[in-house]
């Protein structure tokens, strides 16, 4: 087996895993400030929580990408 690869693997797996969670927690929470009545929040911020769930999304498809034999033929 090859541990080096193995360990490369599920370090790029970590990585991704980490950066959609935070992508997706962020944009939760930038909607929830652009939600709250009691506040004055600039617009810009739920366009920036639309921004972060796109990335997110984005990510998620690139690795379904990566994934599926079908699309890298």
């Amino acid at each position: 087996m090859k541990w080096l690869e193995l360990v490369q693997v599920a370090g790029a797996t970590l990585v991704a895993a980490v950066i959609v969670v935070t992508l997706y927690a962020v944009g939760v929470r930038f909607t929830a400030i652009a939600g709250d009545p009691e506040q004055s929040t600039p617009r810009w911020m739920r366009s920036l929580a639309y921004a972060c769930f796109a990335l997110c999304g984005i990510a998620v498809l690139f690795g379904l990408y990566l994934i599926i034999p079908y699309f890298t033929k």
